[in-house]
C-alpha cells in the first residue's frame, strides 16, 4: 500500500513555490514601479511583466526540482533546505535574467526589479515552506497523512527506531508493531507471518533490522513488500557499520558497499580547503586592527606575560599542531595544568571542582580581567585563523581538543577523520550547556553528514552565538 501522502505534499510545495515567487516578483514590480519615482528603463506594463514572468517560472521550478527542493530527504530537515533554497534562488534569478537577455525586448523595467524579486522570493519562499511545515504537523495531529510502519528485526536497533518515531505528532509515522522482539509500548508479533495475517490492514513501510540465516524468511519479506506496493527498507542492527559517506558499486560484477568514515572526501575537501583560505585570509584582515587593540590591551593592562597562548591539540588523522589563542590565564598560572595552577593557588580542591564540572568554573581565579571579557566574547580565539589559514585546522569541524582529553573517547578515530574547527556544530548546540559525552556524539554527527550547506549555517549560527554570547566560557 503505497502512502500518496508524500507526494501531495510535493505537488502542494511546487503549487506553493510557483505562487510565492509569482506574488515576489509582482511585489518586486510595484515596489519599484508604482513606489519609486526614478525613471524607469523601459515603461512594461503590469500584465506583459507577469505573462513574461509565468513564461520563465516553470525553469525557475525545474530548478528547484533539480537540487532536490521536493524530495522528502530535503525537506524534511529544515536547515539543509534553507541551504537549497538559497542555492536555488540564485540559479532561478541567473535563468530569469539569461531569459530576459535572450527574449526580444526587455523584461524588467528597472533593474531594481531583479534584486527585489531575487531578495522577496527567497523570503516568501521561506515563509511559503514553514506555513507548510506547521500544517503537515497540524493534519498529523488528525492522523491524516500518516505512514504506518512495521519493524521486523530481534535487536535493539529495532526499540531504537520505534522510539524514534513515536512521537506520531512530528514524525507524521505510526508503528503499527515489532516481529522478533517485545519493546515495551509496542504491539508484538512472534513472526512476519503472524504479522500480516493480524494486521488489519497493511502497513505503508517495513524496515528490517537484521538478516536472518535463513535465506527465506529474508526472501518472504522483501517480496511480500514489492507484491504489495510496500515501501522496504533495511536498517542493520550495528548503526555504526553503515555511517558516514556510502557507495555502493559492482566490484567482480557483484553489488558492493563502501563506507567511508566521513562524507568529507574527494572534491569536498579540496573545497572546503579553498573556502577555508579565502574566508581567513578576508577575516584577518578584517579582524587585523581588533587583534592589535587586544594586544595592547594585554600589554598595558596585563602586563609580565605573552600575547599568544600557544598549546598542543589534535586534529585529522592523529596530528597535532599548535592552536594560537590570544593569552587569558594570570601569567603566574599560565601554562601550568589544571591541578599544578590551582595547588600553586593554594586551593587544590577547586581541581576537583573544574574536573566534574567537565572542565569549567564559571568564575576562575585563575583568568585575568581581561582574559574573563576575552573568553565572554570569544575573541580571545581570533588568532586560530592563522591555524585555519595555514591548514592545522578548519573554520567548521569538531572541537580541537588536547590529546588527554580526546585519548578517553573510545571513537575518537572517527571524529579525527577531519581537521578540527574553530567552531563546530557542538559549540553552537550549547558549548558548556552539555557535558564532554554529548559534545563528541554531536562531533561525530558533524563528521558522518557533513555538507557544504552544514558548514555555512554553523557558520551563520556562530556569529548570532557570539554576538548573543550564548554558552561563553
Amino acid at each position: 500500500m503505497r502512502n500518496n501522502a508524500s507526494i501531495f505534499y510535493s505537488l502542494i510545495l511546487i503549487l506553493g513555490d510557483a505562487l510565492a515567487l509569482t506574488a515576489a516578483f509582482t511585489a518586486a514590480y510595484i515596489l519599484r514601479v508604482k513606489y519609486d519615482t526614478r525613471p524607469l528603463i523601459e515603461q512594461i506594463p503590469a500584465l506583459e511583466f507577469l505573462y513574461a514572468f509565468l513564461a520563465v517560472l516553470p525553469f525557475w521550478l525545474l530548478v528547484h526540482a533539480f537540487i532536490g527542493l521536493y524530495r522528502n530527504d530535503i525537506y524534511e530537515k529544515r536547515f539543509t533546505e534553507i541551504g537549497r533554497l538559497i542555492t536555488g534562488a540564485f540559479i532561478g534569478i541567473l535563468v530569469v535574467i539569461g531569459y530576459d537577455f535572450v527574449a526580444d525586448g526587455e523584461l524588467f523595467p528597472a533593474r531594481l526589479v531583479p534584486v527585489y524579486g531575487f531578495v522577496l522570493g527567497f523570503s516568501f519562499l521561506l515563509l511559503f515552506r514553514g506555513f507548510a511545515r506547521g500544517m503537515r504537523r497540524l493534519l498529523y495531529r488528525f492522523k491524516i497523512g500518516i505512514s504506518d510502519v512495521l519493524i521486523i528485526g530481534d535487536t535493539t536497533a529495532s526499540g531504537d527506531l520505534a522510539d524514534t518515531i513515536s512521537d506520531t505528532r512530528t514524525s507524521g509515522m505510526r508503528v503499527l508493531g515489532t516481529v522478533g522482539k517485545k519493546f515495551e509500548g509496542y504491539r508484538y508479533f512472534p513472526s512476519f507471518a503472524r504479522a500480516i495475517d493480524e494486521l488489519e490492514y497493511y502497513p505503508h513501510s517495513i524496515v528490517q533490522t537484521e538478516l536472518y540465516a535463513d535465506e527465506t524468511k529474508n526472501n518472504e519479506i522483501l517480496q511480500f513488500s514489492q507484491q504489495n506496493h510496500i515501501s522496504y527498507r533495511f536498517l542493520p542492527g550495528n548503526s555504526n557499520l553503515f555511517v558516514g559517506n556510502i557507495e555502493v558499486d559492482l566490484f567482480a560484477g557483484l553489488p558492493m558497499i563502501a563506507v567511508h568514515q566521513t562524507r568529507l572526501i574527494g572534491w569536498g575537501r579540496i573545497a572546503k580547503r579553498l573556502f577555508d583560505i579565502l574566508a581567513s585570509g578576508i577575516l584577518l584582515v578584517i579582524a587585523a586592527p581588533l587583534m592589535l587593540f587586544i594586544t595592547l590591551g594585554l600589554i598595558l593592562f596585563d602586563r609580565g606575560g605573552g600575547i599568544i597562548y600557544r598549546q598542543v591539540r589534535l586534529t585529522r588523522f592523529n596530528g597535532t599542531f599548535h592552536c594560537f589563542k590570544f593569552r587569558t590565564m594570570k601569567q603566574r598560572y599560565n601554562g601550568l595544568s589544571p591541578e599544578a595552577a590551582f595547588k600553586k593557588m593554594g586551593k587544590p580542591e577547586l581541581a576537583k571542582k573544574y574536573r566534574r564540572n567537565g572542565d569549567f568554573m564559571a568564575h576562575d581565579p585563575r583568568v585575568s580581567r581581561i582574559g574573563r571579557f576575552l573568553r565572554k566574547t570569544s575573541l580571545d580565539e581570533l588568532p586560530q585563523l592563522f591555524n585555519v589559514l595555514r591548514g592545522d585546522i578548519s573554520l567548521v569541524g569538531p572541537r580541537a581538543l588536547i590529546p588527554a582529553e580526546l585519548d578517553t573517547y573510545a571513537k575518537k578515530h572517527t571524529i579525527l577523520s577531519v581537521k578540527a574547527g574553530l567552531t563546530g556544530l557542538a559549540q553552537i548546540s550549547g558549548r558548556r550547556d552539555i557535558d564532554f559525552a554529548e559534545r563528541r556524539r554531536i562531533d561525530m554527527f558533524y563528521v558522518q553528514n557533513w555538507t557544504f550547506t552544514l558548514d555555512l549555517n554553523i557558520l551563520i549560527k556562530t556569529i548570532r552565538v557570539v554576538l548573543l554570547g550564548t554558552g561563553a566560557k
